[in-house]
């Protein structure tokens, strides 16, 4: 099998001789928090994993102090989800490019879940917003002893909509406690 180049900006990936990819998350000075360009890269960089016959599992980690302050807020509000109703579009033509925008951020994370090989989530410090959305799409959680996890959306009036809704209650088991996270943004 011939070896695969992986250079992504946001993402250092390694594989070793035992099969092992170690994707590490890269934005340490921004608390590893998810721009457009790290979400882009996870999605590319788990298609070609699965695509790559000597890679047998995966550890997704981040560097830094914590494992991601969640989505990059300074991003989100001058990027594509950003714009203000009065910029002189038609609501109607914003919304449909928010969806599309909203679905390519979804299925970029999906395909963590997609992946054929097991992806085990090495999480420590803060795993915030987004982060619970990407460690709920592994098959294997585990957490240092200083990890802490937080779904933050609705502090932000957002809807956890890239997965956390739709993974979590699967993983914990328990419906109640999972909206309870989620409408109080409580540790």
């Amino acid at each position: 099998m011939t070896a695969h180049s992986y250079e992504f900006q946001t993402l250092n990936v390694c594989v070793s001789t035992d099969g092992v990819a170690c994707v590490e998350v890269n934005r340490p000075k921004a608390l590893n928090a998810y721009n457009t360009q790290t979400w882009t890269d996870i999605g590319r960089c788990f298609e070609q994993i699965k695509h790559d016959g000597n890679v047998r599992s995966v550890v997704l980690s981040a560097s830094g102090r914590m494992f991601t302050a969640g989505l990059d807020l300074k991003e989100a509000l001058t990027g594509p989800l950003g714009k203000r109703p009065d910029s002189g579009d038609d609501a109607a033509r914003r919304g449909y490019y928010h969806r599309l925008f909203i679905l390519k951020f979804q299925s970029a994370i999906s395909t963590i879940e997609e992946c054929d090989k097991p992806v085990i989530a090495a999480v420590h410090g803060a795993c915030i917003g987004i982060g619970i959305d990407v460690i709920s799409a592994c098959d294997i959680r585990v957490a240092s002893e200083d990890a802490y996890f937080m779904v933050k959306e609705v502090d932000i009036g957002m809807a956890a909509d890239v997965g956390t809704l739709q993974r979590l209650p699967k993983i914990v088991g328990n419906n109640s406690w999972v909206r309870d996270v989620c409408y109080t943004a409580r540790k």
